[in-house]
């Protein structure tokens, strides 16, 4: 595993623990869920473009 996707993922944790923890608050905030949801899908982007791609093999005909 790379340094950078270890990171990504390590950040994409971490704000999945924020944003329990504001769900969690007697009244959270909307405008701070926002924003931690919007980076989490920023992060979770950055992650799939870091992963390869599986290319799935044409199958053949059976003969």
């Amino acid at each position: 595993m790379n340094y950078i996707f270890y990171r990504l993922t390590a950040i994409h944790h971490r704000l999945d623990e924020e944003i329990k923890r504001e769900l969690r608050r007697h009244a959270p905030s909307w405008v701070r869920l926002l924003r931690l949801k919007k980076l989490r899908l920023a992060v979770k982007d950055r992650l799939h473009n870091l992963t390869p791609i599986r290319r799935l093999k044409p199958r053949r005909a059976p003969a």
